[in-house]
């Protein structure tokens, strides 16, 4: 087998993937709660599949914009950050559907 450098353009979720990675904290758990929003949505046929990415870096935004991508304090905290994460991914949807299209 031969394995290359993977292409970051080509498959930006996974560049964006690393990005959370290095940032750590909450950055993860929005992550997650968003990219299992925007697949649903996917699957839905509500967005297109590059609009997963964007959905996501765009929760991610908007989380960092809301200070929210700090370490979680307890279990609880990490909770609440997926909570939030979700609802700011389908506050978002719109916005994404629309670029989608």
């Amino acid at each position: 087998m031969t394995f290359e450098a993977p292409d970051l353009v080509r498959f930006p979720a996974l560049a964006l993937a690393r990005r959370v990675l290095q940032a750590g904290g909450a950055a993860p758990t929005v992550f997650n709660a968003a990219n299992e929003i925007a697949v649903a949505e996917f699957l839905a046929g509500r967005i297109s599949f590059p609009a997963i990415t964007a959905l996501v870096e765009m929760t991610l935004d908007a989380a960092a914009g809301r200070g929210l991508l700090a370490e979680p304090a307890d279990i609880d905290a990490a909770l609440g950050v997926d909570h939030i994460a979700r609802s700011l991914a389908l506050a978002l949807l719109p916005e994404i559907a629309v670029k989608s299209s």
